[in-house]
């Protein structure tokens, strides 16, 4: 594919920009799966008003997405058209407001939130550090873990449309559920920073739960291989996990893609996968499942891209 495009984006005025500009990248460095093909363009916002000043200048019909950690993310070996936006490393402003709320940016890690709230002495953030992204994709598939979920603390957003303007929404504006996470007008805009509301603990013992929990996810989960998290989401009732295992899918592999013995939830890279290979074992699990215990399961990862 056309990777570069220079006419149509030398109409581009970049000279206000300060952030960093990148053709041609191969978006495996990105992923936390460490496999997968390459984007057109890249983009790497000094600041918040940078980022805004960037989207503001792109063409209309640009497809743009947003990444954080990519911890939730495969692009399919064909590559990916559009331009990717780099929010870890970017928008990482933390801070603590006079009204006891905590502001966050998009590009804030989990863990680093959970340890903010703990140095604060806040409760209710401990859970963040068991996920592993950073607070924008967060708050676009409300993700969660050990029982409590993102929108659960979110007082109210701050979000960047896409002709550059900040907005500030509540959950009202929003259709929320279980790893879902829409706006109820439809329109294209992407969630930069959030307003949290935790109550009031004891640090010490916050610190200790964040121990707990990461102890926790080493001894359950292939933390030392390449993954993307949780690949299904646990239909009502049930888990992923034990359904994929049950259906004796562990240890199933194709190409450099294997489902983890640690974790059936988990497909892991062992080395060399394609994003071709990652998205068949995806598509064996749920055929597999389906067929031997009714159940469908849907993907929690998202899949971008041409397929090669």
């Amino acid at each position: 594919m056309n990777v570069t495009e220079p006419v149509r984006f030398a109409a581009m005025n970049t000279a206000a920009l300060r952030g960093t500009l990148r053709e041609d990248v191969d978006m495996a460095r990105y992923v936390s799966w460490r496999a997968g093909g390459r984007v057109e363009r890249m983009y790497q916002p000094a600041d918040l008003a940078d980022l805004a000043e960037f989207v503001r200048l792109l063409p209309p019909d640009e497809p743009v997405i947003a990444v954080g950690l990519g911890s939730n993310l495969l692009v399919r070996d064909g590559g990916l058209r559009g331009t990717v936006i780099l929010m870890h490393g970017a928008l990482t402003e933390l801070r603590l407001e006079p009204d006891g709320a905590v502001y966050a940016q998009a590009g804030i890690a989990g863990a680093k939130l959970a340890r903010f709230a703990a140095l604060n002495n806040l409760r209710g953030a401990e859970f963040f550090a068991g996920i592993p992204g950073t607070l924008g994709g967060m708050l676009a598939m409300n993700a969660g873990c050990y029982g409590s979920e993102t929108w659960e603390k979110v007082e109210r957003v701050q979000v960047l449309g896409r002709n550059g303007a900040l907005h500030e929404r509540n959950a009202a504006d929003y259709e929320i559920g279980y790893r879902h996470v829409a706006l109820r007008a439809g329109t294209e805009e992407w969630f930069v920073g959030a307003w949290l509301r935790l109550e009031p603990g004891d640090g010490e013992i916050s610190r200790r739960e964040i121990k707990n929990l990461l102890a926790r996810r080493l001894a359950s989960q292939p933390l030392n291989q390449p993954n993307a998290g949780s690949v299904f989401r646990n239909p009502p009732g049930d888990h992923a996990a034990r359904l994929i295992e049950a259906c004796g899918l562990k240890g199933r592999r194709i190409g450099g893609a294997c489902i983890s013995e640690k974790h059936a939830n988990f497909i892991v890279n062992m080395g060399g996968a394609t994003a071709g290979d990652i998205e068949e074992l995806i598509e064996q699990v749920q055929a597999t499942v389906l067929g031997k215990t009714g159940v469908g399961l849907h993907r929690e990862v998202r899949i971008v891209g041409e397929k090669a």
